[in-house]
């Protein structure tokens, strides 16, 4: 969808989400964010209205079913929905015991349900307008696992396959599906990496390409090239070959 006014954005009080959101900030544009922070999600929501958005903001978090269903019905009824973009996720720290029990399950729940959350109530809207635009944050990470992180890596491969498959699904009724695969942004989740991050990106730049390809209706945004190359090589090569090198890559602390 090349203009859309109306906007949904999970995961706006930092990174990705907060790019977007003062991207597509402006007069006339209808902005509804969700976060978790709120002091910078309230932050987020100041800039966007300088900018001449009308803005609602609420804090919820992804991972509860009820309240993402009633807030985005009550935002769809407000302005209806042209664009949603579930963004919200998170990743842990794993260490050389690996991720305990509990961050695994954490990170199912908001990288995976949380998408759901955020999708499923939005087609309803959609469906009945047959128009509609969903974009869906998943990562180059979810290409192939990678031993220092195998639920992070997990959950954005189970939502890149959902996006994939949701996107054929929807074309008839009019609805457009992105998947969005970043390599490195400059984000709160990666400033407590401790590791080489090749091809580290600004997160404006991220942006800029995620509403560029969005503006074309792109199957999946992977960026940056190079690095999604690599990654794809990685995926398409025998594990043979591939698992004794992703050992040795170092692991988040």
């Amino acid at each position: 969808m090349r203009d859309p006014k109306s906007i949904l954005i999970t995961g706006a009080s930092s990174g990705i989400g907060e790019a977007l959101a003062l991207a597509y900030a402006r007069p006339g544009a209808h902005l509804a964010l969700t976060g978790r922070a709120a002091a910078r999600l309230e932050a987020v929501a100041g800039a966007c209205r300088e900018k001449g958005a009308a803005t609602a903001a609420a804090l919820i978090d992804v991972t509860e079913r009820d309240a993402m269903a009633r807030w985005i019905a009550e935002r769809d009824a407000a302005a209806p929905l042209e664009l949603v973009i579930a963004n919200a996720g998170i990743s842990a720290g794993t260490g050389r015991l690996g991720e305990t029990d509990e961050q695994a399950r954490q990170i199912f729940a908001v990288n995976f349900d949380g998408v759901l959350n955020t999708v499923l109530p939005a087609l309803d809207g959609f469906r009945a307008r047959r128009r509609g635009q969903v974009a869906i944050l998943s990562s180059l990470a979810g290409f192939r696992g990678i031993p220092g992180a195998p639920a992070y890596c997990a959950s954005k491969a189970a939502v890149k396959v959902w996006g994939e498959a949701l996107r054929g699904h929807l074309a008839p009724e009019g609805i457009g599906v992105t998947v969005v695969c970043p390599g490195f942004v400059k984000s709160r989740m990666t400033a407590v990496n401790r590791f080489p991050m090749p091809l580290l990106m600004e997160v404006e730049r991220a942006a800029a390409i995620i509403q560029r390809g969005l503006a074309r209706n792109k199957a999946r945004i992977a960026f940056p090239r190079r690095l999604a190359a690599a990654v794809w090589l990685l995926a398409a090569l025998p594990p043979a070959l591939t698992d004794p090198l992703l050992r040795r890559l170092p692991e988040k602390g």
